[in-house]
């Protein structure tokens, strides 16, 4: 167990991250919960604080992934991980009772400075824990360490005058990260999913559990779509340097010759490029096995009429990349990546996106390697 301490009682050390890497534990096969499925970007996590006494369901057959995760089941969680030390005074707050199942937590977070409560008596124990909150409490349970501001979040206004330097060090030591359109979103709610991620990562840091070990390379997925035989050589090649797993989105309805024959005004493409309502492509499968271990995804694609051949919408929308560095590719004789890439991360909302790259038809194994050595990911095996 780890030990917490600041003077005295406060943890040593606290790290969050939404880009977390998921594959230090076993693969889920049944997570005990009707409602999170094996398959899905948390399962592991919320196996490991389930079975390790951090987090229970919110009954027997549910955990409730999508549930606000409060201050006081925060509060609680956090005096649990700290072995349950014993608390000498009551819990001050006016809405927080004496012999509540959080109660012992909220006094001793309180006491141990690590969450202060609003200023007029109240802890809102039932209230959500925000990012910034969240932000704070780990800032606080580094030393509260000076950090350089970097660069404005778009909505950095929105921030509270406290949670400030907090989120300039997380950002900065990259522990919490905004989202792909450069918001932080100071105010919005972390959920119990998102939680039990975290309380895994940091049980599992500095010895207490089996982290990852420093310089190893990321888990890597290069998923395409290639119409023409194009994007897949360049995906074969991406997968080949980096030591990645080749995932292929399909249509199930494929595309014929015919289909594709964007000359012609009666083809399914020029149809679908016509017609938008007609763009949401069914696919085969839209999530690759083993999703949750992936670290780094590459999403590649042919440019049609200036933008990502939209078949791979459905791949983006269908998955959360919460935790994934994705970095989009796309095959064209004259057109550039242009704002594909920047559509697509926009797209799925989360995920940390690179600037991505445009390769040539016929593109060859040096230019893939030459690009890959450039993103510096630990990826490519030179």
């Amino acid at each position: 167990m780890r030990k917490f301490r600041r003077g005295g009682a406060v943890l040593t050390a606290l790290a969050l991250s939404f880009s977390l890497n998921l594959n230090a534990l076993a693969a889920v096969e049944d997570t005990g919960y009707a409602d999170v499925d094996a398959g899905s970007w948390y399962a592991q996590a919320v196996e490991y604080v389930r079975d390790n006494g951090l987090m229970s369901g919110t009954s027997d057959t549910e955990f409730s992934p999508d549930g606000v995760m409060s201050r006081g089941m925060l509060a609680a969680v956090l005096y649990r991980m700290a072995g349950s030390p014993p608390v000498t005074e009551p819990p001050s707050f006016r809405d927080v009772p004496l012999h509540g199942w959080y109660s012992e937590g909220v006094a001793w977070a309180a006491q141990s400075g690590l969450v202060s409560g609003y200023g007029d008596d109240r802890f809102g124990p039932d209230d959500p824990v925000t990012r910034e909150q969240l932000a704070a409490i780990l800032w606080r349970s580094a030393g509260s360490p000076a950090a350089d501001a970097g660069q404005d979040f778009a909505d950095e206004a929105d921030l509270s005058p406290y949670a400030v330097p907090a989120v300039d060090w997380a950002r900065s030591s990259g522990v919490l990260s905004g989202w792909a359109d450069n918001r932080f979103d100071p105010r919005a709610g972390v959920t119990r999913a998102e939680a039990a991620v975290i309380l895994r990562a940091f049980q599992t840091m500095d010895g207490a559990g089996t982290p990852e070990e420093p310089g190893e390379e990321p888990d890597v997925l290069v998923a395409y779509f290639s119409a023409t035989g194009n994007t897949e050589s360049v995906a074969g090649c991406i997968a080949e340097l980096t030591g990645g797993d080749l995932f292929e989105i399909t249509p199930a309805q494929p595309y014929t010759d015919e289909d594709l024959d964007w000359t012609d005004e009666d083809s399914r493409v020029v149809f679908e490029y016509e017609n938008p309502e007609e763009r949401d492509v069914e696919l085969a499968a839209y999530t690759p096995d083993n999703w949750a271990d992936y670290d780094v995804v590459y999403i590649g694609y042919p440019i049609w009429w200036y933008d990502a051949a939209w078949p791979v919408d459905g791949f983006v929308e269908a998955n959360d990349f919460t935790g994934k560095t994705v970095i989009p590719f796309c095959t064209s004789s004259s057109s550039g990546l242009g704002e594909s890439g920047a559509r697509l991360a926009e797209l799925a909302g989360t995920g940390t996106w690179q600037a991505g790259q445009r390769f040539r038809s016929g593109a060859d194994r040096e230019d893939v390697q030459a690009w890959l050595e450039s993103l510096d990911l630990n990826g490519s095996r030179k």
